[in-house]
């Protein structure tokens, strides 16, 4: 998923911590994890769940279309002894655009900026969005100077829970509740996977997808700040 928070600007936050520690100390700062919030919010759990299906349905698409090239190709070898050689032109024309056709079809829709990444904008992001507009209300109100995501690009080695703000985000949303405040079932908020190319295919340009998400904590801390 597109980050909230780019790695980049986090490391620079950092480096300017380490090269002004005095005025580093006076600086107030948080983080929070952004997939765990998302996954408690019900409009990203049902965006992830239609791009399933639809990867699915497209996949078996592709499927078909393999079943028929192969289709065409044993044929082909049936019949070869008997076909001419402008019969035999003509069908390995024919064969040779359906190999063709079908790593098109692969590369509309998974390849980068493909239907699925475009699909995917168009469920997640104004979901998303509205989690970047919490965060930084609350950012605000704490009178943060930096916000991290601990789900980002940035290695977190250690987190003190008294700088996690993440409960206070969810309140933002709404969604402040000791049953929905649980972590997520693993597996609920899955980024959808482009399908590989089966092995002797050309490779598809894909689109990026977001890498293995950290394992969640147990239990979110109950630590409240003032």
């Amino acid at each position: 998923m597109k980050k909230l928070f780019s790695g980049a600007v986090a490391l620079l936050g950092l480096v300017w911590m380490m090269l002004a520690p005095q005025a580093a100390q006076a600086q107030k700062f948080g983080y929070v994890d952004s997939e765990f919030i998302l996954s408690k919010m019900p409009a990203y759990t049902q965006a992830q769940q239609e791009l399933n299906t639809l990867s699915g349905n497209w996949q078996k698409d592709i499927e078909t279309q393999k079943k028929d090239l192969d289709k065409l190709y044993r044929n082909y070898q049936a019949e070869e002894v008997v076909l001419t050689e402008a019969m035999k032109k003509k069908r390995q024309d024919e064969i040779l655009k359906k190999e063709q056709d079908i790593k098109s079809y692969q590369n509309k829709i998974f390849g980068f900026e493909g239907q699925l990444f475009k699909k995917r904008q168009e469920l997640t992001k104004p979901v998303q969005d509205k989690v970047f507009e919490a965060i930084e209300k609350v950012a605000k109100k704490k009178q943060l100077a930096i916000m991290f995501d601990k789900s980002g690009d940035l290695t977190m080695l250690y987190t003190n829970p008294v700088h996690d703000y993440t409960e206070f985000v969810l309140e933002e949303l709404g969604l402040a509740s000791e049953e929905r405040n649980q972590p997520a079932q693993k597996g609920t908020v899955k980024t959808v996977a482009t399908p590989a190319a089966p092995s002797g295919d050309a490779a598809v340009e894909e689109e990026p997808v977001a890498g293995k998400q950290p394992a969640r904590p147990a239990a979110r801390p109950s630590t409240r700040k003032k």
